[in-house]
This record gives structure tokens, sequence and C-alpha cells, in this order.
């Protein structure tokens, strides 16, 4: 007998046979769950951010046990979409940002990247960070309240900033060099003006007075880099005279 021709199943070193079901089987959940966020985000594109699960299911041909299944809640749906939604975003930032020549090309391509997409699909931006009425009152002290689904991506959005924005302050004669603390606040504050502006944009009816896209990024990078002082008329404004009709009358006596 050729023993020499006898083959092992089990490969060397590992000592256990691989079960190819067990990775069959995580790969088809995995690519249930990427198709259920996929039909819940058109769903909510066209439903508005208060879906419901029920809802959402239906736009999927399907219960929503299978949601609940796969997700726990709708919050754990919100997580989901929203990690979907804000790689999208981060990727497309991240390439408009190495397309700059400048920390302020960079910041204003960065800047109408977040506002199209946002404008895209205002319902799916409103659902993946924003949490439901439950939530809210549950109050900051719950600690089962969840955290903002945007929460990691404006981290990573705001060390994106930092990096160009500490060379391009270091420059500035107005800082004293690279030691000053000031540096750090910066690429926070403008995240947090980027996007507060930002969802009032979206939640302003359109009209003559509502700036496109491009105005509101060019004004915003505007504002983070040179201030407003320079929209301000400069001069001390006149007071106006005082009305004699309304002031007291001297005491001559």
């Amino acid at each position: 007998m050729n023993t020499s021709s006898t083959v092992s199943a089990v490969p060397a070193g590992t000592g256990t046979v691989p079960d190819g079901r067990s990775s069959r089987w995580e790969e088809h959940r995995a690519e249930r769950r990427r198709a259920l966020i996929s039909t819940a985000r058109r769903a909510v594109d066209t439903l508005g951010h208060g879906a419901s699960m029920e809802d959402i299911a239906a736009a999927a041909d399907t219960s929503k046990s299978v949601y609940y299944r796969y997700f726990g809640d709708k919050t754990g749906l919100q997580q989901a979409m929203a990690e979907v939604v804000t790689g999208q975003m981060q990727q497309k930032i991240l390439a408009a940002a190495r397309q700059a020549q400048t920390p302020r090309e960079g910041l204003r391509a960065m800047i109408s990247v977040y506002l199209q997409m946002a404008q895209t699909s205002p319902n799916v931006y409103a659902f993946v960070t924003r949490v439901g009425p439950a939530d809210l009152a549950a109050g900051p002290a719950d600690e089962a309240r969840p955290a903002d689904p945007l929460t990691h991506f404006l981290e990573a959005v705001t060390e994106m900033l930092a990096r160009p924005m500490r060379a391009y302050l270091r420059s500035s004669p107005h800082l004293s060099g690279p030691a000053d603390p000031r540096l750090v606040y910066w690429p926070r504050a403008a995240i947090g003006m980027v996007r507060s502006a930002g969802e009032l944009w979206l939640a302003t009816p359109a009209g003559p007075g509502k700036p496109g896209v491009e105005q509101l990024a060019d004004q915003l990078t505007d504002w983070l880099f040179e201030g407003i002082s320079h929209q301000v008329p400069t001069g001390q404004p006149s007071r106006p005279a005082p009305d004699s009709t309304t002031s007291p009358a001297k005491d001559n006596s």
C-alpha cells in the first residue's frame, strides 16, 4: 500500500477543518444587511426622515421583524445607514482635499462636497444625524442614549482639516508660533460652523434669499479664513440725535 499518495484534508498547522458553510452564511448575512440598508435608504429618501420601521420594511417587501433581526431597532438602522453614508462622504471629501493646491482650496472643496451630499438627500441626512423623540426624552445623562452617528465621521474630518491648517496658522504673523495653543481649536470650530450652517441651510425653504451650494461654500470659507470684519462697515455708527420731545427739560430754576 502506498501511503504517500494519501492527502490530508486538514491544513498544516491548523488542526481544524475550516467550516465553509459558516463562512458562506456570514457572507450571505453581510450581503443581506447591505441590501436592507440600501432599500431603507431609498425608502427614507422618498418617505422622509420620519419613516417608520414598518414603512421601511414595506418598501423592502419584507416584514419589520427582519429589520429588527438585523439591526436591533430603529436606532441600530440609523447607525448602520450612517456608517454607509458618512463613509461615502469621507471618501469624496478626501478626494476633493487631495486635489487642492492650498489649505484654503482644500477647505472650500471639502465644504462644497459636504453641502452637495447633504443636499442630494436631505431626508437621509436627517435620518442618520438625528435621534428619535424617545431618545431625546431620555436626556443627556442617560447612558443608553445613542451617540450622534456622525461623531466618528466629524472626528475624522476634524483631523483632516487640522493637518493643513496647522501649517497655515503657523505661517500667520498674528500667531506666536508652532506651540500656540490656539491651533487646536480652529478645526473643531470650523467643523461646528460648517455643520450648523449647513443644517440651517437645508432647513431653509427655497427662495431668492437662499444661497446655492457654491455660494454658501464660498461664504463659509471666507468667514473661516478672514472672519466677518471685512463685511462690516468700518467706523463708528453715528449716534441718533436726542429727541427733544422725550428728553427731560432742564430745571433752570
